[in-house]
Order: C-alpha cells, then sequence, then structure tokens
C-alpha cells in the first residue's frame, strides 16, 4: 500500500473514532461520576497505550497517545472533535507538567539521572569491567551468571528503581559474553525488583503498605491489629511473589524456557556480536579510560555509598518527620531508643523514598568524582562532563516515566479502577474471594502501571469485604489482604506502562517491548499457579505450607511441558576452557 494512503486511512479511521467516541461520552449524563458516566470506556486510554506499544514497538508514541485519548474523553462536551483535539493537546501538556512537579515525581527522575551519571564514572574508571571480570570468574556459567543476578537482585532489597538500575548494568557484561538474551537478563532483573521490594521489612513501600492495612481493619472494628504485624502476617501468603523469585531459580538451573523467551534466549546463542538497543542507555558505548588499572573498588565503593546511603536516608527522612510531626508516642520513642527495631521501623516507614533515593545518588555521584580525580584517572572537568554525559543516557527514561505517570493520572480521573472494581466485585463464594482480589488487583495495576494506586483504591474495599463474608474470621481475612498486595505488584511487575518495567528495560539495555513481550508469558504462567494452587486452596483454609511445596512442583511440571530446554553446553565448555 502507498505509504500517502495509508497515512490518509489511518487518519480517516482516526477521525472517525474519534467522532464515534465524542457521540457515545455526549449522549451520558456529564454530571455523573467519571466510571459510571464512561462505563467500558474508562478501558480505552490504557488499551490503546498498550495494544499500540504491541504493534508498533514505540513505547514514548504509545504512551502519548494513550494519554492524548484519555485526556481527549475528558474533554468532550459536544460532537465538535476539533474544540475538544484542542483542548485535549492542551491538558495533555498541562498533565505532564503536573506530573513533573509533583515532588514525589521529581524525585525518582532526579535520582535516575544521578545513579546514571554514577553508573557512567564507574565504567570510565574501569570498576564497572574489573565488577564483571570478578563476577565472571565465579559466574563462568550461564546458569551462574542468571543466578548472581538473583542473588544481586535480592541484596538490592530496598527499593525497586535502585534494583533495576543497580543490578542491570552491571550484571549486562557477564550476560552478554556468555550469550544469556537481553530479555532474560531484564526479567530477572525486573522479577527481583518490585516482588522482593513489596515483601522486604525495610523498603520503600512498607510505609505505605501497613498504613493501609491499619486503615483496613480500623474500618471493621478491629483496634487491636497493627499494620505491621498483619503485614508480616501476610508474607507467607504473598503467592505471586514467593513463585516467581523460585521460578526464577528453576528456569535458570533447568535451562527450559517457553514462549517469546525461548526464541530470545535461541537467538542469543547464535549471535556473534553484542546487540545495540536503541531505546535503552547507552552505557555499551562507554570504555575504560585507556591504560588505567582495573579495581573492583571503583565500583564496591560508589555503590556501597549508594546502598548505605539510601538507608541512612531513608532513616533520617523519617527521624525528622516523625519529630517534626504530632504523634507523641512516635516523639517520645525517637527520642529514647532512635535505634532501636521500632524506632529504625518507625523511621524507616515514614521516610521520604524519593528524596532519600535523591540524597543518596548525589552523595555517590560525589565520592564517584572524588574518586575519579583523586586517582588521577579523570581531571574534575572530565569527571564533571562524564557524569553529565551519564545523566544524558538516561533522559529517554525520564520521557518514558512522565508520559506513563500522565497515563496513570488520566486513568484516574476517567475511573477505570472504579469501573474495574465494579464489574468484577459481587456476592461470591466464600474461597473464591481471596483469588477474585488478586485477580482485579492485577487487572487495575496493569491496566493502570502502579502498584500503589491500586493497593490505595483495592484495600479499603478488600480487607471489609473478606472480614464480611468470613463472619470475622482473621486468617482470611488476611489471605484477602495479601491478594491486593501481591495482584498489584503483578501488574507492577509486567505492564508495559509500568515505572519499574520500564527501569528494568533501561537499565538493562534492552528494548522495552520485547522486554514486555517476552517475560508477560512467565508472569501469567506463575499469577496462574499463584491463584490455582495458592489463593483457591487458601480460601479454603489450606494452609500457605501446603500451597508453597505444591506450586514449586507444579511451575517445575508446567516449565518442563511448556518449554524446551536452550542448551548451553558450548558456551558453558567455552567459558570454562
Amino acid at each position: 500500500m502507498n505509504r500517502n494512503v495509508r497515512i490518509g486511512l489511518i487518519t480517516a479511521v482516526t477521525i472517525i473514532a474519534l467522532f464515534i467516541l465524542s457521540l457515545w461520552i455526549s449522549s451520558t449524563p456529564a454530571g455523573a461520576d467519571n466510571s459510571v458516566r464512561f462505563g467500558v470506556l474508562t478501558l480505552i486510554p490504557p488499551l490503546v497505550a498498550i495494544g499500540l506499544a504491541f504493534i508498533t514497538k514505540e513505547t514514548i508514541l504509545s504512551l502519548f497517545v494513550g494519554v492524548f485519548v484519555g485526556e481527549f474523553m475528558l474533554c468532550v462536551n459536544d460532537l465538535n472533535i476539533v474544540s475538544t483535539i484542542v483542548n485535549a493537546f492542551l491538558q495533555l501538556g498541562s498533565q505532564v507538567i503536573s506530573c513533573m512537579a509533583d515532588p514525589w515525581n521529581a524525585g525518582i527522575i532526579l535520582q535516575c539521572l544521578l545513579i546514571g551519571g554514577v553508573i557512567q564514572l564507574i565504567t570510565k574508571m574501569g570498576g564497572a569491567k574489573a565488577l564483571a571480570d570478578a563476577f565472571a570468574k565465579r559466574a563462568d556459567t550461564p546458569r551462574k551468571a542468571q543466578l548472581f543476578t538473583w542473588i544481586l537482585g535480592l541484596c538490592v532489597f530496598f527499593d525497586d528503581y535502585a534494583n533495576s538500575l543497580i543490578v542491570g548494568p552491571i550484571m549486562r557484561p557477564v550476560m552478554d559474553k556468555l550469550k544469556v538474551s537481553r530479555e532474560k537478563l531484564a526479567f530477572v532483573v525486573d522479577a527481583t525488583a518490585a516482588p522482593v521490594a513489596g515483601i522486604a521489612i525495610i523498603s520503600t513501600w512498607i510505609g505505605l503498605e501497613i498504613s493501609l492495612i491499619a486503615a483496613g481493619f480500623q474500618s471493621v472494628g478491629v483496634s487491636n491489629a497493627t499494620g505491621f504485624g498483619i503485614f508480616l502476617q501476610t508474607i507467607p501468603y504473598r503467592f505471586y511473589n514467593i513463585f516467581i523469585l523460585i521460578f526464577i531459580v528453576i528456569s535458570a538451573l533447568t535451562l527450559y524456557e517457553f514462549g517469546p523467551m525461548k526464541k530470545a534466549e535461541q537467538e542469543a546463542r547464535k549471535r556473534t556480536e553484542i546487540p545495540k538497543v536503541a531505546e535503552a542507555p547507552g552505557f555499551d558505548d562507554v570504555k575504560p579510560v585507556e591504560g588505567i588499572k582495573l579495581s573492583v573498588w571503583n565500583a564496591i565503593i560508589p555503590i556501597a555509598t549508594l546502598i548505605i546511603g539510601a538507608l541512612v536516608a531513608f532513616y533520617w527522612s523519617g527521624y525528622t518527620t516523625i519529630l517534626g510531626g504530632e504523634d507523641q508516642a512516635l516523639i517520645t520513642l525517637m527520642k529514647t531508643a532512635p535505634l532501636s527495631f521500632n524506632g529504625i521501623f518507625e523511621a524507616l516507614a515514614a521516610s521520604d523514598a524519593s528524596v532519600a533515593l535523591f540524597q543518596a545518588a548525589l552523595l555517590a555521584s560525589i565520592v564517584a568524582i572524588v574518586m575519579a580525580v583523586g586517582e588521577k584517572i579523570l581531571s574534575i572537568e572530565d569527571a564533571i562532563s562524564e557524569w553529565v554525559g551519564g545523566m544524558k543516557t538516561i533522559v529517554i527514561t525520564g520521557v518514558i516515566l512522565l508520559l506513563a505517570w500522565s497515563l496513570g493520572g488520566v486513568i484516574g480521573e476517567i475511573g477505570t479502577a472504579d469501573y474495574l472494581v465494579g464489574v468484577l466485585s459481587g456476592t461470591l463464594p466464600q474461597f473464591i474471594v481471596p483469588a477474585l482480589i488478586f485477580i482485579l488487583g492485577a487487572l487495575i495495576s496493569f491496566a493502570t502501571g502502579t502498584a500503589y494506586g491500586t493497593m490505595s483504591i483495592l484495600m479499603p474495599l478488600a480487607i471489609p469485604l473478606g472480614w464480611a463474608v468470613s463472619s470475622g474470621d482473621m486468617s482470611f481475612t488476611v489471605v484477602c489482604t495479601s491478594g491486593v498486595l501481591t495482584g498489584a505488584i503483578f501488574g507492577d511487575h509486567c505492564s508495559p506502562i509500568s515505572d519499574t518495567t520500564i527501569l528494568s528495560s533501561m537499565g538493562t539495555s534492552c528494548n522495552h517491548i520485547d522486554h514486555v513481550q517476552t517475560q508477560i508469558y512467565y508472569a501469567i504462567f506463575v499469577a496462574i499457579v499463584a491463584v490455582v494452587i495458592g489463593y483457591i486452596p487458601a480460601g479454603m483454609g489450606v494452609p500457605w505450607y501446603i500451597c508453597i511445596p505444591i506450586g514449586i512442583v507444579v511451575m517445575f511440571i508446567g516449565l518442563r511441558v511448556l518449554g524446551e530446554k536452550v542448551d548451553f553446553d558450548e558456551v558453558e565448555e567455552e567459558s570454562s576452557s
């Protein structure tokens, strides 16, 4: 088909679709709640963004169109689509600026930029290559390399963003040398980001999780249950988190893959050169300064500064917040026992993660610059120039994050999550409620790209629902609570518009849509096991210590049945020779 004809056809179809959309929305009462007014149309913006992403493989374009469609829907007043298009475009600009002005979002983008600068300095100082070489000596087979990546992911437990941006660049050269696909690396990094941070008792997630849990149980009249205590009880029932972490190990040890990941791994075995990815940070092109002595400390010290600095910054942020607040019990705790377990926990729970991570990344940047200059690897001018150059490679990530957040804002305004809750909730058998809550959380988080938003929306509904259908059974309500937290993490893990999915792609230099297409089969497989072997039996009262072993066996058998071994024999022989 002629290019001009194709463009004309797409334009005509777009205009017709916008007119039909305007006609439909104009016929609904303007004063109604948006989730009621738009009805099934609330699903259009996320579906457009996700569908276009898979079709065009253009993440930025897809997110932009998704945001625009959502703003168009909100601006419809009549059938004048020209006026609506203009207003929608203006609102889109305001939405993006609003997301950028949000302190949390700004802090996340700034810390991503600074970590990009740190990574480039580490690379120029030879630290990244020295660390990769050290790992390569120990992780000398693809099996070991994947397990090393998994272990590193568990170690960076305190924040999913930091996990994606630290583990990916460190392990990428090791995986490339052993001919493991970037898609598999991105999956392992992504699957040890939100799933780990979501169940860690010290993380940037814990504050929101326990506050929502506490509020939910207070709403049903349970005042003697602490949010943290209930959180600990949910951990054995966080089936998706637990199963996806174990699935990584099973896949690495058996070398079995299925779906698009199998194809990606097979192609990786055959490649003769390192892949170049346009829509990813360009750290591949950065080489150490010639003639320098490689030292792992040039990587370990800045990264350790980042991790330790983040934990200290988390504590200090929460400590000052509590002292400046009005809760006298917490203030007394901070003054009398600030370094006790409870004191540290309360401080971390009250911290502002985006500010703390920015402060830690800034400190790590200063340390890296001082090391580069002090070791006479770079001049002060060159060190700062490389630091800024590293930040430039993350700019594309910032753009994608802003559009993803903007889409999340628009989706919130049109009521997508509320519509899904209304459609999928209802009178159900008791045993199916935890599974339904997990599925509902998964759908909402996949469509909106946010675990935090999903938890905030669903927790106030799920706890009273679980409490009511079980006639006040605490253990059953705990399972329902776990379903909210875990379902939300499923979408955060695999949605193409999720920020951690985006950062995992960028941190591993993997094409974003390729990452989504390969890992979503694994995520859905594990989610099915979590529902069938986890939440349905748990809803019937089956203990977690029975569900989890059976789930592991089912995953192993399922991987062997669905998958095929992607042989590493030749690569392993070369590595060990």
